[in-house]
C-alpha cells in the first residue's frame, strides 16, 4: 500500500483547514466527487520530489529541495493525515504547461526513477496526469486560488 495524494484548490490556508474539519481529516477525493471540491487524486506523486522534477523541467532547472516551497498547515497526527500548501510559483508554473510541451514532458518524467521503477514509462503515459495537474492549476491561478495537497498512508 502506498501514500495517498490528493491535490485540490482553495481560497486559502483557513479555507483548506476548514476542509479538513468538515472532511474529518479526508479523503479529499471520493468516488462520485464532492460538490464545490476541486480535487483530483494523484496516488504516488509527491510534491517535494516526483512534482519538483516535474516542475524543475518546466522551469527548464535542475531538480533541488528547495524547488517547491511547501508548508506543513494540518496534521492529523504523527500517523497523518498531513495538509500541505504549494507556493504560488509552484501552481504558476503548472498552469503555465501548454499542450506542446506536454509530450515532452510526459516522455521525461516517465524516466524518473520515482516513476519509472526500472524501466521507463511509455511517453505518452504521463499525459493525463499532466494535463490534470495543469488543469487544476490554471483553475487555482483563475479564481486566485492556492494549492493544497492532502496526503495520508
Amino acid at each position: 500500500m502506498g501514500v495517498l495524494y490528493d491535490y485540490f484548490r482553495v481560497v486559502d490556508d483557513a479555507a483548506a483547514i476548514g476542509l479538513m474539519a468538515d472532511l474529518d481529516g479526508g479523503p479529499v477525493v471520493v468516488s462520485g466527487g464532492r460538490p464545490g471540491v476541486d480535487a483530483i487524486d494523484l496516488k504516488g506523486i509527491e510534491p517535494a520530489v516526483t512534482l519538483g522534477k516535474l516542475v524543475g523541467f518546466v522551469r527548464g532547472l535542475a531538480w533541488s529541495t528547495d524547488l517547491i516551497e511547501q508548508r506543513l498547515i494540518w496534521s492529523g497526527g504523527d500517523e497523518g493525515p498531513w495538509l500541505i500548501a504549494l507556493d504560488d510559483a509552484t501552481r504558476d508554473t503548472l498552469a503555465s504547461i501548454t499542450a506542446a510541451q506536454s509530450p515532452e514532458l510526459s516522455a521525461r518524467w516517465g524516466q524518473i526513477e520515482e516513476l519509472a521503477w526500472g524501466e521507463p514509462l511509455p511517453p505518452d503515459e504521463l499525459l493525463p496526469v499532466i494535463e490534470e495537474i495543469s488543469a487544476l492549476a490554471h483553475r487555482a491561478q483563475a479564481a486566485g486560488h492556492h494549492l493544497y495537497c492532502w496526503c495520508c498512508l
